[in-house]
């Protein structure tokens, strides 16, 4: 399941607020450390990289089809 950049900053700043003791008042300091935190994990480039390999691909694969079926059958 791949889940959006929002939703694992949103339940990274939620462990950060339960394991600070579900304090009120601090929603934007545990956003921003959790935004941190993702954005500068390894994982957020290759989900980069992966989210515009599929497009990639099919344009690949389009142009492939043309070709083959452009060539005469014997």
């Amino acid at each position: 399941m791949q889940q959006t950049l929002e939703h694992r900053i949103r339940e990274r700043a939620y462990q950060i607020w339960h394991a600070n003791g579900q304090a009120d008042g601090q929603a934007d300091e545990h956003w921003l450390a959790a935004e941190r935190e993702i954005l500068a994990s390894p994982s957020i480039h290759v989900m980069a990289l992966e989210a515009t390999a599929p497009a990639k691909s099919q344009k690949r694969m389009r142009g492939a089809t043309r070709k083959a079926s452009a060539r005469p059958k014997f």
